[in-house]
């Protein structure tokens, strides 16, 4: 991926890793449009990044993922790399009453939206590059979160076959699978303990230097190369039996 002279739309861009990933690549000479639910999360970051483009979406609703692309191809049709960031993470367990209702939701958000987007994307003719943000629990699940967990396994999984399918249109998909990260993803205060998005995005980016697709950092570069032998102590370790 070329990292200047691009037009990059970040789902979930206002907050978090998405914040992130856009401010860098602002910095790095690109421009950069923003999509996320909540306006007032939106304008503060427009605020700090003087410049950035912003667009209020609910991308757990079709019509609206529809009418974001209508948008971009109406409005921003030299866009050219499109990073599938928006996520949701819930502690929740199968037995509450209300399990079901939220795993649905979060289904929406972790792989209805960038599958959708995905689709719609692929018929902008200036596309060269998708990047899609999975989790190092793609690779060994978190049992608190566990739909969480199981909607990255999917969209690794996804994003391997996408890849193969669309390399012969010259489209680069590129994976970026963070570890717990100081967010407030899943709540605020949950990974206080986490190193911080900084440290991540430049360790990211200087993977995109070397061309590499598969982006990681700490636990997920661990877990993403590791075989059952590593991985089921890992599970033990992170999902203590009562």
């Amino acid at each position: 991926m070329k990292l200047s002279h691009n037009k990059i739309l970040v789902t979930g861009g206002a907050s978090g890793i998405g914040f992130g990933l856009a401010q860098q690549f602002m910095l790095e000479g690109n421009a950069v449009i923003v999509c996320g639910r909540r306006e007032d999360v939106l304008q503060q970051a427009a605020a700090a990044l003087p410049g950035l483009i912003t667009r209020r979406c609910d991308l757990a609703v079709a019509e609206l993922r529809e009418s974001l692309y209508e948008w971009i191809a109406a409005e921003h049709g030299d866009l050219n790399v499109l990073v599938n960031n928006a996520g949701m993470q819930q502690w929740m367990h199968p037995a509450d009453k209300d399990f079901y209702a939220r795993a649905r939701s979060e289904i929406a958000i972790n792989i209805e939206a960038p599958i959708h987007l995905t689709s719609l994307f692929l018929d902008l003719p200036s596309l060269t590059t998708i990047l899609n943000v999975t989790s190092g629990l793609s690779f060994v699940p978190l049992t608190k979160v566990p739909v969480y967990s199981a909607t990255k396994a999917f969209f690794h999984s996804f994003t391997l076959s996408l890849r193969h399918l669309v390399k012969e249109r010259g489209i680069e998909v590129i994976e970026v699978i963070p570890p717990a990260l100081n967010t407030d993803l899943g709540g605020k205060g949950l990974h206080d303990f986490a190193p911080p998005v900084a440290d991540f995005i430049d360790a990211i980016f200087a993977q995109l230097r070397e061309g590499k697709s598969e982006l990681t950092f700490g636990f997920s570069e661990t877990v993403s190369r590791a075989g059952q032998d590593v991985l089921q102590p890992v599970f033990a370790r992170m999902n203590p039996g009562k």
